[in-house]
């Protein structure tokens, strides 16, 4: 006799919601897909504003929801030599004012607890870094100052584990999280992405994202050494995680990666933006929603 068994992966509610004076929105459940990008780090000013130009004239063309990105410190470089942003109020200034200027909400990683409330002031959505994501003291200062909060998930944790740094944000009160999945350690320098990540940290009760663009990283490189990257393969990754129901894209982006002053081997070059942009909503239309997917028959 053949026996089948239905099975049922169901999501529980999640919702992230940005707002500034000027636009709210909301992913997760029964919510568009959202783009967080931008360059890595503050390389200058001028580059920042033309970069967030042209973000924000592509997804404003494809009615998609952006957040902009970029760093004003990095502290996890490779070399003490490295360039490592223009830091502290320097940096956030640059952010808030590409936030005047163009309108859409600003975001920025903070290594360290007594950056915090500083940078609160300047941001619209606080981010943990990889690294960093299992730090009980940062972890609880982002969530106290009430702001959204994107957390990287560590190269060293499984996707259940992001339910311990929800928790510690939660035990805040803040319940406005976004978990990223940014690759798995394999070996000593490359990543790989298990999608079975996004519905997991999704069954969490937080939207999932998900960022191609530290995936392709070949770590031990330099991030300037175009051998350092393999930015052909982020449209596969950025279209197979649409497909394995991503509420958000991680993207990091800039006009001109390899001139980059940190990972110059892995943006994401803008003239191939819109097009990687186009098929990831075809691809969000073909499934439904992430909501849709999880009845099977064995």
């Amino acid at each position: 006799m053949n026996k089948t068994r239905e099975e049922t992966f169901s999501l529980p509610d999640r919702k992230f919601t940005v707002k500034t004076k000027n636009r709210e929105f909301t992913c997760g459940s029964g919510q568009p897909l959202m783009v967080i990008s931008g360059p890595c780090v503050i390389d200058s000013p001028d580059l920042l504003f033309e970069t967030a130009e042209k973000l924000v004239e592509i997804c404003d063309r494809q009615n998609i929801n952006l957040i902009f990105k970029s760093s004003y410190e990095k502290d996890n470089r490779g070399s003490a030599s490295n360039w490592k942003g223009p830091l502290a109020e320097e940096g956030l200034k640059i952010l808030a004012g590409v936030r005047e200027r163009f309108g859409v909400p600003v975001l920025t990683d903070v290594h360290r607890t007594e950056d915090v409330a500083m940078v609160a002031e300047y941001v619209d959505v606080l981010q943990i870094p990889a690294y960093m994501c299992q730090q009980t003291s940062l972890v609880l200062a982002c969530g106290e100052t009430g702001k959204p909060v994107n957390v990287k998930k560590g190269q060293f944790l499984s996707p259940e584990g992001m339910e311990s740094p929800l928790s510690k944000l939660h035990s805040t009160g803040n319940k406005n999280v976004l978990l990223t999945e940014r690759g798995a350690s394999f070996g000593y320098n490359r990543l790989v992405a298990d999608m079975r990540s996004i519905p997991i940290m999704q069954s969490l009760g937080a939207p999932a994202c998900f960022d191609a663009t530290h995936v392709i990283r070949l770590y031990g490189i330099s991030s300037a050494d175009p051998a350092g990257g393999e930015p052909k393969f982020i449209p596969h990754l950025t279209l197979a995680a649409v497909a394995a129901g991503a509420d958000a894209l991680f993207l990091e982006s800039h006009p001109r990666p390899i001139t980059a002053r940190c990972d110059a081997a892995s943006q994401l070059d803008l003239k191939f933006y819109e097009n990687l942009i186009i098929k990831a909503k075809a691809v969000r239309t073909a499934i439904g929603s992430p909501e849709k997917m999880g009845t099977y028959t064995l």
